[in-house]
């Protein structure tokens, strides 16, 4: 047995957490970039945290999923401000703006010379300008993760830039960030979240470290994730979801995703749609063409023992089977009034170029079994 575990060199959990901004960054520098959302007035509170510290600040907003241009934009505006740290504020495209900022201020040349797919992929030698990483939304666990996911219009898919030494510096996880977050973002991120221990349990590079992680996180979101959403002043489910994202972020990062991620960028590429909202509508139909494609093809498969486990943690019930995990699931979407794909615009002329991009991605590498094109085109119907 071998398996590697790394994450952000301190993880700062807890309601209010967000008091200790001030004296975190302290040591990284005197002239932060905040990047935010579209609303810089959501990190008020943290810029005057910082201010109070002597620490300068820097504002760069942005809207929607990053972008290569974003990126290009942001390290522009740092360089001329002089700034010596990063700090993402917001949901987790903002995160992964503000840590590709980061990662390409201490690494010179263009996003194109380190992104994976469209890019050269050359490897990132230095590690980021310090990185602060806060969510405001329980989802995408980008405060852990090592790689930031970029759309490009042109090529029309998403992709990464990933390495170690993009690692934040601190991550900030105050669950009191998140009660502002509207439902349907509530809905959508949360389910992101649930996949995203969900597929790093179920891969083919699951470890022990990572199994520990995802089962805690897994029993959290089966009990507070629809809580939360019909009542998003429950401190308690909040916390529960904060950390059920931070964990996904964890597992992600150590192990692997799976077919709901693969098909997440290529989709996020070609439609302007929320990865959240892509991966919510995912899940159940991934997770029943996998459990379905194991049972025909490798019926005596662990993974189906896994997909069992996921379903008895979802359910209380020690009994489950896997089909009734995928129903649990299923329900749940319904429940949460998760849209299908076509409302994103997805058509079936789509489908070839769709399962052609996916079919490459990285994240369907870690799926428990290769899908036939016929089969991802069965899950991306079901879902539309």
């Amino acid at each position: 047995m071998r398996f590697d575990f790394a994450t952000a060199t301190k993880i700062v959990f807890g309601a209010g957490a967000l008091k200790e901004l001030g004296t975190l960054a302290v040591p990284f520098g005197k002239h932060a970039l905040v990047v935010t959302g579209r609303n810089p007035d959501r990190a008020a509170a943290a810029i005057d945290l910082l201010k109070a510290q002597q620490i300068e600040v820097t504002v760069f907003p942005t809207d929607g999923e990053p972008t290569v241009e974003v990126a290009r934009r942001g390290v522009q505006v740092a360089a001329v401000a002089g700034c010596d740290m990063v700090i993402g504020f917001g949901g987790g495209a903002v995160l992964d703006a503000a840590k590709a900022i980061a990662a390409l201020l201490t690494n010179t040349g263009d996003p194109l010379d380190y992104l994976e797919v469209i890019g050269r992929g050359q490897p990132i030698k230095n590690a980021s300008a310090p990185f602060i990483a806060i969510p405001t939304t329980s989802g995408t666990g980008s405060e852990v993760t090592s790689n930031a996911v970029l759309a490009s219009p042109e090529h029309q898919v998403k992709v990464s830039l990933r390495s170690p030494l993009m690692l934040a510096r601190v991550a900030l996880v105050d669950s009191a960030l998140t009660h502002s977050s509207p439902p349907d973002v509530t809905a959508q991120s949360g389910l992101d979240a649930l996949t995203q221990v969900i597929e790093p349990f179920t891969s083919n590079k699951a470890n022990p470290l990572t199994d520990a992680i995802c089962k805690e996180a897994i029993q959290r979101a089966a009990t507070s994730l629809q809580k939360v959403y019909e009542h998003p002043d429950d401190a308690v489910a909040r916390e529960d979801m904060a950390l059920v994202s931070l964990f996904g972020g964890l597992a992600l990062a150590n192990a692997k995703l799976g077919a709901v991620h693969g098909f997440a960028g290529p989709f996020g590429g070609m439609f302007d749609a929320p990865h959240g909202g892509i991966c919510a509508r995912l899940l159940p139909f991934v997770m029943d063409m996998n459990v379905r494609a194991l049972r025909q093809r490798q019926p005596d498969s662990d993974y189906l023992a896994r997909y069992a486990a996921v379903a008895s943690l979802l359910t209380g019930d020690s009994r489950a089977t896997a089909e009734d995990g995928v129903n649990w699931v299923y329900r749940l979407t319904q429940a949460l009034h998760i849209p299908g794909l076509a409302n994103y615009g997805m058509t079936e002329a789509d489908l070839p170029a769709l399962i052609e991009k996916s079919a490459v991605a990285s994240s369907m590498q870690g799926n428990p079994i290769k899908l036939t094109n016929d089969e991802m085109r069965e899950i991306l119907t079901a879902a539309a």
